[in-house]
């Protein structure tokens, strides 16, 4: 299906449509709803898109059902735009007193809040936001299948040339905001097994919408000179719209206790390969710092590719695709991702 994709992505209407265009196991798996999907923290970077795609499967597979996307929503525009796109929309700041009362019924659940940036100084919050908010979320929408998003930062760095961490490798985080999002895994395993609840915890590593994402970090950095450090030496990434596709397909699999499913594409990327290629498509010289270390923050999704099938996007058309917007100054986000921090400080 790769090939029915367009060699280069324009303008950010093109972009939006393409991360939000649900696959026919999306519209299949959100047709089974028995009431509408509520989408927590829904004003990240995944979640609007995310909640577009649901909303368009709910629409295709002809249910009565609808999406309710629940944020702070600080910026007016990007509720605008969800409301534009038919997802209804509830101003709820998850941390306040009785929050809980205000959330909206519920056939399923999707958890995306999250706080990862700016841990460092502000543990305190990260803990709120990653570890009280599960609870909180879980027993109130006890027994309603909930698909959690957590992250690929609980399992240790593994040798490169062994793959990346399956679910079945023992978590070892490293630091403070790896372990608070052990914890929230750890919350929702308890309640799950308490009510009985499904749950999926996708641990994500990592998406890439071409406004943010780790090509998009080593894309700006070869064009603008900046030296690549190379001791995280390798990664995974996968298109954002797979893995918003792989999530709303995760309630097909939904289990308590939950079931951890790792989400990303299949190859280890090297870095230092991706910024030399990125350097022959804008035409600058890939500048590097330090070398690879063996051991990287690696993800083997195969077991989500046995339940979903591989992403649509090849690797090859990912990196086209980043090249094309950063060579030609479309706008990004300016959340760099991190991904070569080793010490676990974000």
């Amino acid at each position: 299906m790769d090939d029915t994709l367009p060699q280069a992505i324009e303008t950010t209407d093109e972009l939006e449509e393409l991360l939000s265009r649900p696959t026919p196991g999306v519209i299949d798996a959100l047709a089974s709803l028995r009431g509408d999907l509520v989408i927590l923290g829904a004003g990240g970077k995944m979640g609007p898109s995310l909640a577009k795609m649901a909303k368009r499967a709910l629409v295709a597979s002809g249910s009565r059902h609808g999406v309710i996307a629940v944020s702070r929503f600080s910026d007016p525009a990007q509720r605008a735009a969800l409301e534009a796109a038919g997802v209804s929309t509830s101003s709820v700041d998850l941390l306040d007193v009785g929050a809980g009362a205000r959330l909206p019924t519920a056939g399923a659940v999707v958890f995306m809040a999250a706080t990862k940036f700016g841990t460092q100084g502000a543990e305190s919050h990260t803990w709120a936001v990653n570890a009280h908010l599960p609870g909180m979320v879980a027993q109130h929408y006890r027994g309603v299948p909930i698909v959690a998003f957590s992250s690929g930062n609980v399992y240790p760095f593994v040798p490169v040339a062994q793959g990346g961490a399956t679910e079945a490798t023992p978590p070892r985080p490293v630091g403070s905001y790896a372990w608070s999002v052990l914890a929230r895994e750890r919350i929702f395993e308890h309640f799950s097994r308490e009510h009985g609840t499904p749950v999926v915890l996708i641990r994500l590593n990592y998406a890439v919408g071409l406004r943010y994402g780790v090509p998009v970090d080593v894309a700006v950095k070869v064009r603008d000179g900046v030296p690549i450090d190379l001791a995280m030496g390798y990664a995974n990434i996968i298109w954002q719209g797979d893995a918003n596709a792989m999530a709303l397909r995760s309630f097909e699999v939904a289990a308590s206790p939950p079931r951890p499913l790792n989400v990303t594409g299949p190859e280890t990327v090297s870095i230092r390969e991706m910024a030399m290629r990125f350097g022959d498509r804008l035409g600058r010289e890939a500048v590097f710092s330090g070398a690879e270390e063996e051991t990287a923050l690696l993800n083997d999704a195969s077991a989500a590719f046995h339940c979903f099938g591989p992403p649509l996007v090849s690797l090859d058309r990912l990196i086209g695709w980043v090249a094309h917007w950063v060579g030609n100054g479309r706008p990004l986000s300016d959340r760099p991702t991190h991904y070569e921090t080793r010490d676990g400080v974000f």
